[in-house]
């Protein structure tokens, strides 16, 4: 491929309950809602987005929260552990901290110079904190629970579990541009664009674990960056001459989307880094109210008879 990725733009995952979703991850993890918004494909299901104060690419955890959705499975051909970047003498306050919120986590281990504690979130989605030796200079979301000192400061990186590595590995490298790093055991170790937080994936190879299954608690897809539209009409076209089933492009209002499959089974997506979440709702204000792309909006009064009521956290307002 002649385009490469830069690094990750967001992973979407499948949630239970909206409000327990939205409580977790903004006042547990001290991410701000950036976008309340519904599933484009299903318009009776939230879509949330949370983030750094504007939402930026590489920031980016968003939800399908289905309140009674099934519980999914964890396995192979799935996204299984999605990790954030915190600083790195923070995972003792984070300890404390998901302790006092009810949230059971790890010792904290150590491996590639990196040092890192896991947790679930409520529906069982494995999430990870990770401390980089040579920090993150992205700027976190400020918030009275979770001050920036120890604030998560967007994407780390994903593990994506196969039972195969080959053909996964092929698609990581040849169809997204990532660089092999090193291999751990049954761990290999990609990057995207200059590497270090959120620019990382994980393959874990694992041929003896069962299938996975997405629904609650699962990983639906890993979006990888695009700069800009063109960038990504050309990257789908090296695609489709690679012979991989693409999507045509979709408008997602605040990217634009394709989406294929790795030879492993995880759902991919190209995302573009443009026109962001500020399209359609000041940034002191993102996030509060439903936003509906204008091709749902003359059915909105009916989409917000079908939604749970949401109250936001009033951590989600700036100072």
């Amino acid at each position: 491929m002649s385009i490469k990725t830069s690094g990750l733009h967001h992973v979407t995952a499948i949630g239970g309950d909206p409000q327990r979703n939205a409580d977790f991850y903004t006042r547990a993890l001290g991410l701000r809602l950036v976008k309340t918004t519904v599933n484009f494909d299903d318009p009776g299901t939230y879509h949330l987005y949370y983030g750094d104060e504007s939402g930026k690419p590489g920031s980016l955890m968003t939800f399908f929260p289905w309140r009674d959705a099934p519980k999914g499975r964890h396995g192979t051909g799935q996204a299984t552990t999605t990790s954030f970047s915190v600083p790195e003498s923070s995972l003792g306050w984070w300890k404390r901290h998901l302790a006092e919120n009810r949230v059971e986590s790890s010792q904290v281990r150590n491996a590639d110079g990196e040092e890192t504690l896991t947790f679930l979130d409520p529906d069982g989605l494995e999430l990870a904190l990770v401390a980089h030796p040579q920090g993150d200079p992205r700027d976190p979301w400020d918030t009275k629970l979770v001050p920036a000192e120890h604030a998560i400061r967007g994407l780390h990186s994903v593990t994506l579990s196969v039972s195969k590595e080959d053909a996964t590995a092929g698609m990581l490298t040849d169809g997204l541009g990532l660089t092999f790093v090193h291999q751990d055991g049954n761990r290999l170790r990609f990057s995207a664009g200059e590497g270090g937080p959120g620019a990382l994936v994980d393959v874990l190879v694992t041929p003896d674990a069962p299938r996975g299954l997405v629904a609650a608690g699962t990983v639906h897809h890993v979006a990888w960056r695009a700069p800009d539209e063109d960038t990504q009409a050309a990257w789908r076209d090296e695609l489709i001459d690679d012979g991989v089933n693409v999507t045509s492009i979709l408008d997602r209002q605040y990217f634009r989307s394709i989406y294929f499959r790795e030879p492993g089974g995880t759902l991919l997506e190209v995302a573009t880094d443009e026109p962001g979440f500020a399209i359609d709702e000041p940034l002191l204000e993102l996030g509060r109210a439903l936003k509906l792309p204008p091709w749902l909006e003359p059915k909105r009064e009916d989409i917000e008879a079908m939604l749970p009521k949401l109250d936001l956290p009033s951590e989600n307002n700036p100072r």
